[in-house]
């Protein structure tokens, strides 16, 4: 069942998980253990992120080094697949541009639709650890608007190959990404919202944002698309805080701002145990605000806290 259509028939605000591929070498149980906390809660859909390949060297025994294609978490299509058999729920399968050319894109997008996979969000993806910018694969794409575009032309049986006769239609619902505190490599925040609908408008079905710890930012948000005409479902994203080296990281990385009052509540916190309990009262304050806002979907970035999410949830509901 596609995203979109849980939300149009869902009566009340609907909960949904973004999980990790296990790194390489655990088996699948240890996804199964992450998980099994989170079914009570009957998720509308998982999601599924995708790591792209990395470039190491290994010294080799005469001294040289030679370049190895590594990826230390495989299987994005093959889990999904595996999580709705096992779970009967809807995945929702990352698709990046880093890592692939555009015939390898359809070639995924293909095995993802025989396996019965009608979801996909649609995201550009970081740049290599051993890149300074995010630079596109040879033949493949650049920016995240192309990617959704072969995605909405094999949704009109339209493939790469011009003479195939008698093509298949896909029925890919399609999410991408928006930033409620910009994304960094926008100029301005009236740029960056031109960009998100310009992929609304191309065939987007649904928005989910990258995480925010500020409920003010993402309801300013939301009110800047509608300003401009955006009108498809706009899910937040949220994230636990549950150690005193987020209040740096996550800034650097996500490029989002923490608020004063919670920041102060986790200095205090003299334990990564007082800091999780700091950090799963403000992710069910979040959430209950953002529930009587009327969101169509929470969306939690469980990442190896499923307990504090599964916490939240359950007090929540």
């Amino acid at each position: 069942m596609k995203v979109i259509d849980h939300i149009k028939q869902a009566k009340d605000t609907l909960v949904s998980f973004e999980i990790l591929p296990p790194l390489k070498g655990k088996g699948i149980q240890s996804l199964y253990k992450h998980l099994d906390p989170l079914m009570e809660f009957k998720p509308a859909f998982i999601n599924v992120t995708y790591h792209r390949s990395e470039h190491v060297f290994k010294k080799n025994a005469d001294g040289s080094f030679q370049k190895v294609v590594v990826r230390k978490r495989p299987g994005t299509e093959s889990i999904c697949a595996a999580i709705m058999n096992k779970y009967s729920v809807d995945t929702v399968p990352h698709l990046i541009c880093g890592g692939f050319n555009v015939n390898e894109t359809e070639d995924a997008l293909i095995n993802l639709h025989y396996l019965g996979i009608d979801n996909v969000l649609v995201l550009r993806g970081d740049a290599a650890k051993n890149e300074t910018a995010f630079e596109a694969e040879i033949g493949g794409h650049k920016f995240a608007a192309d990617l959704l575009k072969q995605v909405v032309d094999l949704n009109s049986g339209v493939y790469l190959e011009e003479d195939l006769k008698d093509t298949s239609n896909m029925k890919f619902c399609i999410g991408v990404a928006g930033y409620p505190e910009k994304h960094f490599e926008a100029p301005n925040m009236d740029s960056d919202l031109q960009y998100l609908k310009k992929k609304v408008d191309m065939g987007a079905d649904y928005i989910v944002t990258q995480m925010f710890f500020d409920n003010e930012k993402y309801y300013s948000f939301v009110k800047a698309c509608r300003a401009i005409g955006i009108t498809v479902p706009i899910i937040p994203g949220l994230k636990p805080i549950y150690n005193k080296k987020q209040l740096t990281m996550l800034p650097k990385v996500f490029h989002i701002d923490l608020p004063a009052p919670l920041s102060n509540e986790i200095f205090k916190c003299k334990t990564d145990e007082e800091v999780e309990k700091v950090g799963r009262d403000w992710l069910l304050y979040q959430s209950q605000e953002l529930k009587k806002f009327g969101v169509p979907v929470l969306h939690y970035y469980t990442l190896g806290k499923p307990h504090m999410v599964a916490d939240v949830v359950k007090a929540l509901l």
